[in-house]
């Protein structure tokens, strides 16, 4: 998102009158800077890959229609990322009432409280002070688990009823984050969770636009757009959102996992940005983002896990930046500028993966989480290996290990360690890798590595492990 301007140089309600503003609802405004971006031909979702044709062409109607939305899909599929965005079609600044006392954000053209309506009444524009609340404060979000009624909604303030403010008065309410982002953009994470008198709550709240707090209707003309995410399978679960609630959600956006490899790995290196720069860069072989980004889709269909929790795109991106730390630890250590990931260093992964795969406890199978990550990674390594065979030949990749040979390899291994036998490289393996192997030893070593791997996962060749370090035999 660009730097928000500075405020514009009103001070106070006569200047904002002179100015020609008008009051625009929550939805009017999100509407219009929307359909300018889109009439111009702007970005509109910068940094959401995988969604143009099914996501965001729904979010973009919801937007038209002035609907509150719930993001519906499992976790790690970009649905916090995308609420927080559409903080980008709101105005850079919009003006309000600057007042200790009042607890939201008063529009000055049309304020909704007691207090507001007051001040603007009785007093001379040019005495009631103007403020100016930019678009990046306009965003409240929180998770359901624990949220009480009073967090968002609110509650009767006891320390202003000793202060004798009265029980039936509006200024013994204090409010909760929804009235307190009045003028903005509230979501709320993880809906079903929430426990039914919060969600009556919110049912009156997108019904009315109004507020009751322990019985006390507090007529609010409440301008606010409601976001919602929530899990399928939790959601669609009979009795965990009450139905009233469901039917004024204005639109259902269903979201997903990058549905090709290539868009998963195209978050990846988004994602990673810089962090392969350095004193110690790290160059990522494209074969290397192809199994990394495998493991999850193996995830993603294996028996083992319980599709119905998800494996989440944040499962790709740590066991990557666990890779390039292992490879910039090898670098440092041996002063290999640049380091570059090796097969060998998935043995890490599962520091990064353990607790991010939910097992599917109903089978009948007794794999540890282990066992299962080590079965997904030794299948994506065969399905990406299988593919470079189909392209370009097994006898061009595996022509540097005919004749027999023995092959020690592990992730603290100098590449030099990688031997004088593998020093010249088939012309083939800068062709099919699409790296200088033939000129770079780490980047060598990382092919080596990745054809031993994958001959042994065509029953090839045979694989021993001790002490931490992999043996192969031609």
């Amino acid at each position: 998102m660009t730097a928000i301007s500075a405020p514009p140089h009103v001070k106070n309600f006569q200047e904002l009158i002179d100015s020609g503003w008008k009051s625009k609802s929550v939805k009017q405004e999100v509407r219009d800077n929307f359909t300018a971006m889109l009439a111009s031909g702007d970005e509109l979702f910068p940094g959401i890959v995988g969604y143009d044709d099914t996501v965001i062409p729904e979010i973009n109607l919801a937007l038209l229609a002035g609907h509150d939305m719930l993001f519906l899909g499992e976790k790690g599929q970009a649905k916090s990322r995308i609420m927080r965005m559409l903080t980008r079609f709101l105005d850079p600044w919009v003006p309000y009432i600057d007042h200790p006392d009042l607890s939201v954000h008063e529009d000055p053209m049309q304020p909704i409280s007691s207090l507001g309506k007051r001040l603007v009444a009785e007093h001379d524009p040019e005495d009631i002070s103007i403020g100016w609340w930019d678009r990046q404060h306009r965003y409240a979000e929180r998770l359901s688990p624990g949220t009480k009624f009073a967090d968002i909604i609110g509650e009767i303030d006891p320390a202003k009823l000793t202060g004798g403010v009265s029980m039936s008065s509006e200024e013994a309410l204090s409010f909760g984050l929804i009235p307190r982002m009045h003028r903005g953009i509230f979501a709320m994470n993880e809906l079903p969770e929430l426990d039914d008198l919060v969600q009556v709550g919110l049912f009156n709240i997108l019904e009315e636009r109004d507020v009751q707090i322990r019985g006390y209707p507090i007529q609010f003309d409440l301008d606010v757009m409601i976001l919602f995410s929530a899990n399928p399978s939790t959601y669609n679960r009979s009795g965990k959102v009450i139905p009233q609630l469901k039917d004024r959600i204005g639109s259902i956006v269903q979201t997903h996992y990058p549905a090709e490899r290539d868009q998963g790995i195209e978050i990846l290196r988004q994602e990673v940005g810089g962090d392969l720069e350095g004193d110690y860069p790290v160059q990522i072989p494209y074969f290397m983002y192809q199994i990394v980004e495998e493991i999850t889709n193996q995830a993603r269909k294996s028996k083992y896990i319980d599709q119905a929790s998800g494996v989440s795109a944040r499962f790709s991106l740590s066991n990557f930046r666990t890779l390039i730390a292992s490879a910039r630890q090898r670098g440092i250590i041996h002063n290999e500028r640049p380091a570059v990931p090796r097969i060998s260093d998935f043995g890490h992964l599962y520091s990064s993966s353990l607790g991010k795969l939910e097992l599917d406890l109903m089978g009948t199978h007794q794999m540890s989480e282990k066992q299962v990550l080590d079965a997904v990674t030794a299948e994506a390594i065969k399905v990406v290996f299988n593919e470079y065979v189909e392209e370009h030949g097994l006898g061009a990749i595996a022509e540097i290990f005919r004749g027999g040979a023995r092959v020690e390899v592990g992730d603290l291994l100098p590449s030099s360690d990688y031997g004088e036998r593998l020093k010249h490289v088939p012309p083939a393996w800068d062709l099919a890798f699409e790296v200088n192997a033939s000129e770079n030893e780490a980047v060598r070593a990382s092919c080596v590595e990745f054809v031993l791997a994958g001959l042994y996962s065509m029953d090839r060749i045979s694989r021993s492990q001790r002490h931490g370090k992999i043996e192969y035999e031609i």
